[in-house]
């Protein structure tokens, strides 16, 4: 196992993703070794992820999410049924799944349905990255530093970020995001997706 398929993060998050993928996985009838296969992730980081002995690196969810053809929607815990009477267009703000990678949480905001455009809230530990393997796939992304420092990378060329800085960016490059700082990082992450390949 690598540090970067581990990542930053240290196993048993409180909302772990391992379920997910298993139940994903199965209910598609894929096998952990075809599952490796198209991810490119090894079969004891996936056998660990789904027991939830280790969290995924940014680089590792996004891997197996795509070859599970799967939305980023759909790896937020959201076991909690809001009951109210909501129109579907509104998220909210104590009815927010979320995702804990450890030093890595994402909290979505994005209503529920399947949408093209993903907004979330990303909080960073200090010392905490991306992972070690650039980020690429086809999208769009953007944000806004809310609180705290980062350092975001793209296509080669790195720019340090303060509170209030904004930024996009085609996903398609290389990219990724470190936290030099002393404190957490929040991160207003907004991702303008595409299809799925259907060929994986």
């Amino acid at each position: 196992m690598t540090q970067d398929e581990t990542g930053d993060a240290e196993s048993g998050s409180s909302r772990p993703v391992g379920a997910t993928f298993r139940h994903l996985r199965k209910q598609q009838g894929i096998s952990i070794q075809e599952l490796a296969r198209r991810s490119g992730v090894s079969v004891g980081m996936i056998s660990q992820i789904e027991r939830d002995l280790a969290n995924p690196s940014m680089r590792v969810l996004t891997a197996i999410r795509r070859a599970l053809n799967i939305s980023m929607q759909a790896m937020f815990s959201d076991d909690q049924p809001d009951l109210r009477e909501e129109p579907p267009f509104v998220r909210r703000a104590d009815n927010r799944p979320f995702i804990d990678l450890g030093t890595l949480q994402k909290e979505l905001l994005t209503s529920g349905g399947n949408h093209n455009l993903q907004i979330m809230i990303l909080t960073i530990a200090p010392g905490a990255s991306s992972g070690n393997t650039a980020l690429s796939y086809p999208a769009e992304k953007g944000g806004l530093v809310l609180e705290g420092e980062l350092v975001l990378s793209v296509d080669q060329r790195e720019a340090r970020l303060k509170q209030g800085d904004s930024f996009v960016f085609d996903s398609a490059l290389e990219h990724g995001f470190r936290n030099e700082g002393d404190r957490p990082a929040r991160i207003l992450w907004v991702i303008g997706a595409v299809q799925f390949d259907r060929h994986l």
